[in-house]
């Protein structure tokens, strides 16, 4: 089993991959999120859209123009936790960066079986597997490039890609069901 290590290591790999980074988040909330300046905004029902500024999305946008893809597929509960409405909310400038995001009910996440960790995968050969404290705080990742973990991550991007809503889609329906 590979070393944890902080997230701050594997962050270079956000600028270097060559063709596709793609990530499954599984968790109810984040404990970055409701530390984030935009948390008190959210609560008080305030939307976001692309902001140039924020470096996710400048990157996101540079990635992108460069031919390459960025994708997510979000688990979101029936009905969705604050966490949730608050990844919904935001990430709408995120999309609008370029990024493709989608969501998938963990209903449908669990009849797939689909895990319950979080991963990134760039390029489809190096799976980072974040460790997770029951509070959302990511405690470190493990970097796997190993082929059986790879293969893993493969079908399970692809399981989950398949069923997942777009996030513009999947918002409004959950807006209008509130």
């Amino acid at each position: 089993m590979p070393d944890l290590m902080p997230f701050d290591e594997v962050t270079h790999l956000f600028t270097e991959f060559e063709h596709t980074a793609w990530r499954l988040e599984t968790q109810r909330g984040y404990a970055t999120d409701r530390d984030s300046p935009n948390w008190p905004s959210f609560q008080n029902g305030e939307s976001f859209g692309y902001d140039p500024a924020n470096p996710w999305q400048a990157n996101v946008r540079k990635q992108t123009a460069a031919g390459k893809r960025i994708e997510r597929v979000r688990l979101v509960d029936d009905p969705p936790t604050e966490g949730q409405r608050f990844l919904l909310a935001t990430g709408l400038g995120n999309v609008a960066a370029g990024e493709d995001i989608r969501n998938l009910h963990r209903a449908d996440a669990v009849r797939l079986g689909l895990p319950g960790y979080d991963l990134w995968m760039f390029d489809s050969r190096t799976v980072v597997r974040f460790n997770i404290d029951e509070a959302g705080v990511t405690l470190g990742v493990t970097v796997h490039e190993d082929p059986e973990t790879v293969v893993q991550a493969c079908q399970v991007r692809d399981a989950a890609w398949h069923f997942a809503v777009p996030t513009e889609q999947f918002q409004a329906r959950v807006t209008s069901a509130g």
